[in-house]
């Protein structure tokens, strides 16, 4: 399956809606994306994780040095999940406690 990214801007982040599958074989495509927008000055990223079917250690890697790119600006990196079969893989990885980590868009852009 391949992977798609629809991006927008709201008043202070940028949404990343990502669907299909992040593995070796597409998560290329998303580091590549979060490099560009970090690159064009896109520094509060919430990334939408609603459409994500599956989610391998390679994908876990690239949101893990998107998180990094960012900070880097002083810069922040959320996303929003709610499903619990990719819960539980930030839970068993211990990154639920390095992400913030949202039910809802609406949740995320409330705080």
């Amino acid at each position: 399956m391949d992977l798609t990214l629809r991006t927008r801007e709201t008043a202070d982040r940028t949404i990343v809606a990502v669907g299909g599958e992040i593995d070796v074989y597409t998560a290329p495509k998303l580091r590549d994306k979060i490099s560009e927008l970090v690159g064009e000055g896109h520094h509060q990223l919430l990334i939408d994780m609603e459409g994500v079917d599956f989610l391998d250690s390679t994908g876990l890697g690239v949101l893990v040095g998107g998180l990094k790119k960012v900070r880097a600006h002083d810069g922040s990196m959320e996303l929003i999940c709610s499903q619990d079969r990719l819960l539980k893989i930030f839970r068993i990885t211990g990154l639920a406690k390095v992400f913030t980590i949202h039910d809802s868009e609406a949740d995320a852009l409330s705080v």
